[in-house]
């Protein structure tokens, strides 16, 4: 699959926590994680579960930058 997002960063999936309709998906990349919410629906499609080597990938507007 090609996509146009840039921001894809490797990782693990450390927990999927399924709700009513939305998925919480804690994604370790390299330490740090990375919590994406997605639906129930894509979680199934995707076949997620805890182990999986995914990428988290970030599309973003704005980037905020603190010191």
């Amino acid at each position: 699959m090609k996509i146009s997002a840039r921001n894809a960063i490797p990782g693990k999936v450390e927990e999927v926590k399924m709700g009513v309709t939305t998925a919480h998906v804690r994604i370790d990349v390299g330490g740090t994680v990375v919590t994406a919410a997605i639906t129930n629906e894509a979680v199934e499609d995707l076949g997620l579960a805890v182990g999986d080597e995914v990428r988290a990938i970030i599309k973003a507007s704005d980037v905020m930058v603190a010191k």
